[in-house]
């Protein structure tokens, strides 16, 4: 089983804008069938952890929940889970936390979705193991950052999606 950080940024190191908006990333060109695409990853996953912001910035944009896996929302804030989802909301600490998700996934592997701060919590308590970057031909100048912690990470793949530089790495501990 392995812990997944996995999401697109811009080349200035930037997953969301100021406002927390996708929109630069929507209007890229991207293959769901190439190379390190969305689709070949998530059929591994067996559980999702997101930050608040995150799943906000989904429940706005997909009306329909799409996550068949058991969901963490990392949370301080009063949120509605979506109907008939398995959307579990904490404030605990990400080792406890991971505890449940292994559980859960039964072998799968776990993904840790947008939020670099909340990657970076998984990766400070040695629990990230993998970061996959999908670098969009774009710069945003400011935002949130794609992970705010200093690591050190071995380049284990890459690939070019359309537009898209993607890079696999593994996590030195």
């Amino acid at each position: 089983m392995t812990t997944h950080y996995y999401t697109a940024t811009s080349l200035d190191g930037f997953i969301a804008t100021p406002e927390h908006s996708l929109d630069w990333l929507l209007k890229q060109d991207f293959d769901d069938e190439g190379p390190m695409a969305y689709p070949g990853f998530v059929a591994d996953i067996g559980a999702l952890a997101m930050g608040a912001t995150t799943y906000e910035w989904v429940r706005a944009h997909d009306p329909v929940w799409s996550y068949a896996q058991p969901t963490w929302v990392f949370t301080h804030r009063d949120l509605a889970p979506p109907a008939g989802a398995d959307v579990r909301f904490t404030s605990g600490d990400v080792r406890e936390v991971y505890a449940d998700m292994t559980a859960a996934a039964s072998g799968r592997d776990l993904w840790i979705v947008g939020g670099g701060d909340l990657a970076g919590q998984f990766a400070d308590a040695g629990l990230l193991d993998e970061v996959w970057l999908q670098y969009a031909p774009v710069t945003l100048g400011a935002g949130s950052p794609v992970l705010p912690r200093e690591l050190e990470l071995e380049l284990v793949d890459v690939a070019r999606n359309r537009a898209f530089l993607c890079g696999r790495y593994r996590v030195i501990r």
